[in-house]
Order: structure tokens, then sequence, then C-alpha cells
């Protein structure tokens, strides 16, 4: 048994989930997507460094569900998760996910994505654990949009990464990802696997003397 890692936007899927995410609930829930409008003041900070990707998260998340119910967000993820499978996710990385599943790997989902939907893609295609973003809701059930973890990106999936493998001593440790804030904890897999990865990440990976493993995203 070895210990697989796998990342999610881009990595399994063709693209970024969240945003098709929250302008899917706004369609379906009839909200105006003007309220997009009030990320702006976030992104701007965002460009001049006065915000971080968890800022820009939790605004955009707080702009455009802010105050929905958890059964209307369950509704929204129950249609949402078979799309992101069945539509949204390269044959090639479900191939790969389903030949460690019959391997009788250990496979752990991590994602800098959110846990309104992440543990439901990860419970779909088999994973034994999922590592996200978490979101905060109040004290009625309505979403409130604030983090209750860290967002799990760069530095913070090192650190997860490591902690897996306290947790699992002993476990070959292979990593998959595709983007360059991915590179630094690839680098601490036994086995690194870029895959889907931009020219710019390549660069970045092949200074590091990590090389591409697959692209999925055709």
């Amino acid at each position: 048994m070895r210990l697989v890692v796998f990342d999610l936007d881009g990595t399994i899927t063709y693209r970024d989930t969240l945003f098709p995410y929250v302008t899917g609930f706004l369609a379906r829930t009839g909200r105006s997507r003007l309220r997009l409008a009030r990320l702006v003041p976030t992104l701007a900070a965002f460009g001049v460094g006065a915000a971080d990707h968890g800022a820009v998260k939790s605004t955009l998340i707080r702009a455009t569900l802010g105050g929905a119910s958890r059964t209307q967000l369950k509704a929204w993820t129950e249609e949402f998760v078979p799309w992101v499978v069945n539509r949204g996710s390269s044959p090639g990385a479900l191939d790969s996910i389903k030949a460690h599943r019959e391997a009788g790997d250990l496979l752990v989902l991590m994602s800098a994505s959110t846990d309104l939907y992440v543990p439901q893609i990860g419970q779909a295609l088999g994973f034994q654990q999922v590592i996200c973003t978490g979101i905060a809701f109040d004290g009625a059930g309505n979403l409130d949009g604030a983090l209750t973890t860290p967002n799990r990106r760069g530095a913070e999936k090192v650190r997860c990464l490591q902690a897996l493998k306290q947790q699992y001593p002993g476990l070959e440790l292979i990593a998959y990802g595709n983007a360059g804030s991915d590179l630094a904890h690839l680098a601490l897999a036994d086995q690194p696997r870029l895959v889907n990865a931009s020219r710019g990440t390549l660069r970045k990976a092949r200074a590091m003397g990590l090389q591409p493993f697959a692209n999925w995203s055709h």
C-alpha cells in the first residue's frame, strides 16, 4: 500500500471548480451575477499585496453564497458533484485514481477548494481522506463565508503533506499536482507527479529537478 495524494482543480478536473460552483448557484437560485462586483475591492487589495488568496476566496463566497442555507447548498452540491465527476474531470485522471484504488493504495484528496463540495467529490471518486478549505456557517445554519481553516494552498499544502507523512509513516508517497503552487509539496513526495502543467510551471519544475508526468488536459 502506498499513500497517494491528488490535487483537484486542474489535476483531476480540467479547470477551477469554485467559480462554476458559485455561478451555478447564482443561476439556480436567481441571484444576480452583480453580486460578483462586491469582490472588486478585495481583488484590488490582492493586486497590491494587501490581501491573499484566502481573503479573495472568502470574499467571493460571501458575495455570492452568503446567507444561503445548508439545505439550499446541499441541493446544489448534489447536482454539481456528478457534473464535475462525469463532465468536468479528465478520463486520464479518473483512470489513474481507479488504478490506485484497485492497487489498494490509500487515496487522499487535498484541495484549496472548499468543503461545500470537495468532500462529496472525494466520496464519489473513492478517496479515503479529504483535506480542503473549510467554510463557516452561522448559528442558524446559513452560510457566513469566513474560512474555518487555513486556505489549503502553497505552504499550507506542504504542512498538510508533512502531517500526512507523520500520520502514515513508512508508506511510499505519491503526489499529483498541476500548478506552480503545488511544486513545493510535490518535491516532498517519493514520486512527484506533475500533470497538466503550464509552460511557466514546467520551467519552475525543471529548475527544481521535477519532470512532467502526464498531460490529461486534452
